[in-house]
């Protein structure tokens, strides 16, 4: 199970994210005291919340079916909440697939499927970072640097997940029986560690054949869905913001932060090792958008900004997937 140690780093990188949330929260307390957002700014973050959960498990379960894979919608939702709620309390989010894995295993999904799923899950979402941020880029060029920091960011997450699988499909080929390679063997990886890992090479190899005999048409359902779940994503903060000031200007200056500051710290979040950030998410977010949010809203613009898109996510997902997620912390430690 998930021993103290690491349990106290959870718990002192929240209590750094609370402290720095804080402190930026009164450094920039408006003269006019905290506003209230009205309701209707609330129910549209409410609303695009549900619609990022919904369109990424339409991602999962249509990829999934797309390869003969047969995976209901709820379970594609506790596959996503499980994920979500142990990034959370993990050190660069790195409980997430182990959680998600462990739902797909309890829903009956084989070994080579669970493995299918999520690498399709990562494959397809790099591939729609790539089309939301290259459209980004042209509706928002020559907008500030932070057009070049997201396609770089976007860049590396796309040379990674490719780089990742093209190992593993080359290794598949190469190393999925017979001793350790002398490579393995220099890094500490024994015989009983070698056949754990061939034997998830062998999946990896039958889950790319099923891959080819894909269905073209849920395939583009599922990227579809894909694209829908970044977008609603980064609108969050644009309805925070332009909702909660109604007199701030609608135009593409202002925008273009509040769309991509918001996605790159998102995507680039999880290189930060400490788990939610410790503190990091925010105080980037107050170097990045002080001077782009009214500053009678950008306290409460940060406040729910990280509530519709962590702690809600926190929260939904601990009493949704919870029981699941730890369990997969524990096998996994």
């Amino acid at each position: 199970m998930m021993s103290a140690a690491r349990w106290l780093l959870t718990a002192l990188s929240f209590a750094a994210m609370l402290g720095v949330s804080a402190w930026v929260v009164a450094s920039h307390w408006p003269a006019a005291g905290m506003p209230w957002l009205a309701w209707p700014v609330h129910a549209a973050a409410l609303a695009t919340v549900t619609a990022e959960i919904i369109t990424r498990a339409l991602k999962i379960q249509a990829s999934a079916r797309a390869c003969g894979i047969p995976l209901r919608f709820g379970t594609a939702v506790r596959v996503c909440l499980a994920g979500d709620f142990a990034a959370a309390i993990t050190p660069a989010r790195s409980g997430a697939e182990p959680s998600r894995f462990l739902v797909l295993a309890e829903s009956g999904t084989g070994p080579a499927g669970r493995v299918l799923i999520l690498f399709l899950e990562l494959f397809l979402e790099m591939w729609s970072l790539v089309l939301v941020c290259g459209v980004l880029a042209v509706l928002f060029a020559g907008r500030g640097a932070s057009v070049a920091g997201l396609l770089s960011l976007v860049g590396g997450y796309s040379g990674f997940v490719l780089g990742v699988g093209a190992a593993g499909l080359i290794l598949s080929k190469r190393n999925a029986n017979g001793p350790p390679p002398f490579w393995a063997t220099r890094i500490g990886m024994h015989a009983g560690r070698w056949r754990v890992v061939q034997r998830t090479l062998r999946v990896l190899r039958t889950s790319v054949q099923s891959l080819r005999r894909a269905d073209p048409a849920l395939m583009l359902l599922a990227f579809g869905g894909s694209v829908l779940h970044v977008l609603f994503k980064v609108a969050t903060l644009p309805i925070l913001v332009f909702l909660g000031d109604p007199s701030f200007p609608l135009t593409m200056d202002a925008l273009a932060p509040l769309v991509l500051w918001p996605l790159a710290l998102f995507y680039g979040g999880v290189v930060v090792p400490a788990p939610g950030g410790g503190g990091f998410i925010e105080g980037a977010f107050a170097a990045t958008l002080s001077s782009a949010i009214p500053a009678g809203i950008f306290a409460a613009s940060l406040l729910w900004w990280r509530f519709y898109t962590f702690y809600l996510y926190l929260l939904v997902g601990g009493v949704a997937a919870g029981d699941a997620a730890l369990r997969a912390l524990r096998r996994s430690t």
